[in-house]
C-alpha cells in the first residue's frame, strides 16, 4: 500500500489536484481508500451508481461503451496518474461509461462527500476542476473529430504523439522510445479501426520512417510523426 505522503506526492503531479498546496494535497490522501482490481475485472459499469472518484496508481484501465450493435467503443485510457469516474461523482448522476482493469490495477479512491467538500471550501479547486473538466470535453471533441475526417495513420500518429507527451514529456525533434503497453486491438478501439487496418498503418508508418517497431517497443521520430499528425488529406 502507498504511504500517504506518497499518494500525496502523486496527487501533486494531477492536473486537478496539483491546485492544491501540499496541506490540502496531504488531507485528500488521507481522505482516499486504496482499491486493487485484476486485469480483466469490471470496475464499475455504464448505469452504475457514481460515488467515488478514482486516481490510478499501477496498471491500466479502459473507459468504454458499447454500441446498440454490440461493438465496444474505447475512447479513453486511465494510467498511473490518471483520474477517472469524477463525471457521475460531481453531478451525483449514473456512470456514462464502462470501467474494465486492461491489467493489475491499483488505484485510490475518493468518495463523493469528500470531493464535494473539497469544491465548497476551496475556490482555487473548484476552478481547477472546472478548467479539467473544460480539457476533458476538449480532448474528446478532438477525437470525434479525427475520427470523422483524418486517415488512419494521422490518428495513430497523434495517439503515439499524445502518448509520449503523457509518459515523458518528450516534444523535441529527437527520436524517442515508446514503451508500447497496448495491443493493436486496444489501439484500435481507441482510434476508431479495426485491428487489420490499424496494423496495415503502423507498417506505413514505419515505411515513412516515423516508427520503429522493436519488441513492444517503438523507437518514434518526434518530427516525422509531427508533420504526419498535422497533414489533411482529402
Amino acid at each position: 500500500m502507498r504511504s500517504e505522503r506518497a499518494v500525496a506526492e502523486l496527487l501533486s503531479r494531477t492536473k486537478l489536484f496539483g491546485q492544491l498546496g501540499p496541506a490540502d494535497q496531504a488531507l485528500v490522501a488521507r481522505e482516499m481508500r486504496s482499491a486493487s482490481f485484476q486485469a480483466g475485472q469490471t470496475i464499475f459499469s455504464r448505469g452504475d451508481p457514481g460515488d467515488e472518484v478514482y486516481l490510478v496508481l499501477e496498471g491500466r484501465v479502459r473507459l468504454s461503451v458499447v454500441t446498440a450493435e454490440g461493438r465496444t467503443v474505447s475512447y479513453r485510457h486511465a494510467s498511473p496518474g490518471s483520474i477517472f469516474g469524477e463525471i457521475a461523482a460531481l453531478d451525483g448522476g449514473m456512470r456514462t461509461a464502462d470501467a474494465a482493469a486492461l491489467t493489475s490495477v491499483v488505484a485510490m479512491t475518493l468518495s463523493q462527500r469528500s470531493l464535494n467538500a473539497l469544491i465548497r471550501s476551496s475556490p482555487r479547486f473548484a476552478r481547477a476542476m472546472i478548467e479539467y473538466l473544460c480539457k476533458r470535453l476538449r480532448d474528446t471533441s478532438e477525437q470525434v473529430e479525427s475520427i470523422a475526417l483524418h486517415p488512419l495513420e494521422t490518428r495513430v500518429a497523434r495517439f503515439l504523439l499524445s502518448a509520449i507527451e503523457l509518459n515523458s514529456g518528450a516534444q523535441s525533434h529527437a527520436k524517442v522510445t515508446l514503451n508500447f503497453g497496448i495491443s493493436q486491438s486496444e489501439l484500435a478501439f481507441l482510434i476508431g479501426g479495426s485491428r487489420q487496418k490499424v496494423n496495415a498503418a503502423l507498417a506505413r508508418l514505419e515505411a515513412m520512417g516515423a516508427i520503429d517497431r522493436q519488441s513492444g517497443k517503438l523507437v518514434c521520430d518526434m518530427s516525422q510523426l509531427a508533420r504526419i499528425a498535422d497533414r489533411e488529406e482529402a
